[in-house]
């Protein structure tokens, strides 16, 4: 069968979901719920975004099956959760909801589809989606590379990256280190899927506009691909391994493809 990724609402066999969602759209079999004064045009480029990083070349077919498989069939599916304003989600996080699926929330505040702004805003979309595809994805598909774990692949490469291995934000990082994120609220697993989300971002450019360097330094310091290529050689090896299918480009919130 052939789907479009169209607002809908949220399906019957989610009842438990529309007490707190009108729409939905489903991407892949993952979901993207969001309140009813979200406006379509935003939940729609979550959705846009989303498949783009499951289908980067667009051909209506996921780069990595067995990513979207996890994220659908594991822990009881995975999905986008977009609300108007920060405040809206504390009621969610006191339901059984997020013990039932995978569940990444996402502000209309910060979704840009317009794209992220030189010298101004990020789009946000593209950071917490990819937080989404990372923890439900390939986290459970490649446990020993991309786990949220000690001693996983990216967990050492991580330790390189802040100069040593920390369980929580050091007083000061090393000077060596050029992923220095001292939010103390992110445990050493959350640091991990920021790690890679600063990565991979950079990596496709996303980062690397004028005046992002310098908003973002205080975190991470390789914002261009070249400069994340040079600094950066074993995550920069891990997320261009062909063995583990990864986007080639970032997401732009405009995906052409049919989906299969």
């Amino acid at each position: 069968t052939v789907s479009t990724l169209e607002v809908t609402e949220v399906p019957k066999s989610l009842g438990d979901f529309a007490r707190f969602f009108d729409k939905h759209v489903d991407v892949f079999g993952v979901h993207v719920f969001a309140k009813g004064d979200v406006d379509d045009d935003k939940i729609l480029h979550c959705a846009h975004v989303l498949a783009q990083y499951l289908d980067n070349d667009e051909n209506g077919v996921a780069d990595d099956p067995d990513v979207v498989d996890k994220m659908v069939n594991e822990h009881g599916g995975s999905g986008m959760i977009v609300f108007a304003r920060e405040a809206d989600v504390e009621a969610i996080f006191d339901t059984d909801l997020p013990d039932r699926m995978w569940l990444q929330d996402l502000y209309a505040t910060e979704i840009l589809p317009g794209g992220s702004e030189p010298g101004g805003s990020f789009d946000a979309t593209l950071e917490e989606v990819l937080h989404l595809v990372t923890f439900a994805g390939w986290h459970v598909t490649y446990p020993d590379i991309f786990g949220l774990s000690l001693d996983t692949e990216l967990s050492l490469a991580m330790d390189t990256a802040r100069g040593g291995r920390f369980s929580s934000v050091p007083s000061s990082y090393p000077d060596e280190a050029w992923y220095h994120y001292d939010d103390r609220t992110c445990d050493y697993y959350c640091m991990m899927v920021e790690y890679i989300y600063w990565g991979m971002t950079s990596w496709l450019g996303a980062q690397d506009y004028a005046g992002r360097c310098d908003d973002i330094d205080r975190e991470w310091e390789l914002c261009s691909p070249e400069a994340f290529e040079a600094g950066d050689p074993t995550l920069h090896a891990l997320i261009t391994e062909p063995a583990y299918p990864m986007p080639s480009r970032i997401p732009d919130g405009a995906y052409d493809g049919v989906i299969k």
